[in-house]
């Protein structure tokens, strides 16, 4: 019994992490749902909006995007109203995240929580932005010109379905990228990396990097150098951002 009793009092602090994420993780889903819902009625705005990169990449009648399918402009809607949500949550879902990693820091980092929030936005927006304005137009215009040309005499026939998703997949991928820099600040105060860490593993990084980016993006050079380069300016900001974190850290 006793035996028992230990192991059930040393099983508890994992069952109450796991109880933790779960819950801060189904207050996320809920407030981006209900985000969701309430962005429905502007997913024609933006629709309208999101298209303007392909628009200035095609030219006549290819401008028009198409659909194969009865549903797929309200599945299409519904994505975006999806991406509304999350991009107008950003706050609390942040808020959420750092409420699970306050209890590895500091008392006087945990007040700082709402600067680690209002960065962790702003970071993530920024990279967003720096899709839709640099990335996109860059990318589109590279894959739209390949197969717009005089040998190839083709018009295109994009499908709204296939657009938007590239699209959004773009978006969340830069504006998970750019939160590098912070959460490399709190791994390193939470003792899980070094900025000698960061430093020793610069080549395999570089590899992952790309890895990522082919992944992530479609299959042309451009696009994927358009999110390998900034990737890795990030990480070389982040191994600056873990050496100083890590002296904060020795000098407390």
């Amino acid at each position: 019994m006793p035996v028992a009793q230990e192991n059930l009092d040393s099983e508890m602090p994992f069952y109450a992490h796991f109880a933790e994420l779960r819950s801060r993780l189904i207050k996320s889903l809920i407030a981006v749902a209900a985000g969701a819902v309430v962005c429905f009625s502007f997913s024609p705005a933006l629709y309208a909006l999101l298209a303007e990169p392909l628009k200035a990449a095609l030219t006549g009648p290819s401008q028009s995007l198409v659909f194969l399918s009865p549903v797929e402009p309200f599945f299409v809607y519904l994505k975006l109203s999806l991406l509304s949500g999350i991009l107008l949550t950003l706050p609390f879902v942040f808020y959420q995240i750092w409420r699970f990693i306050a209890p590895g820091l500091y008392a006087h980092e945990k007040k700082a929580l709402v600067p680690l929030v209002a960065c962790s936005t702003l970071g993530f927006l920024l990279g967003a932005v720096f899709c839709y304005f640099a990335v996109l137009p860059l990318g589109l215009n590279a894959l739209m010109g390949m197969g717009m040309t005089e040998e190839f005499s083709a018009n295109a026939q994009i499908s709204m379905a296939s657009y938007y998703t590239l699209v959004m997949r773009l978006i969340l991928a830069f504006g998970v990228v750019f939160e590098m820099p912070i959460f490399s600040y709190f791994l390193t105060r939470l003792g899980v990396i070094t900025h000698e860490t960061l430093v020793r593993h610069w080549r395999i990084a570089v590899v992952i990097i790309f890895i990522i980016a082919a992944f992530l993006t479609p299959p042309d050079v451009i696009t994927q150098v358009a999110l390998g380069l900034p990737m890795c300016l990030l990480y070389v900001v982040s191994i600056f951002v873990a050496k100083m974190a890590g002296r904060h850290k020795q000098a407390e």
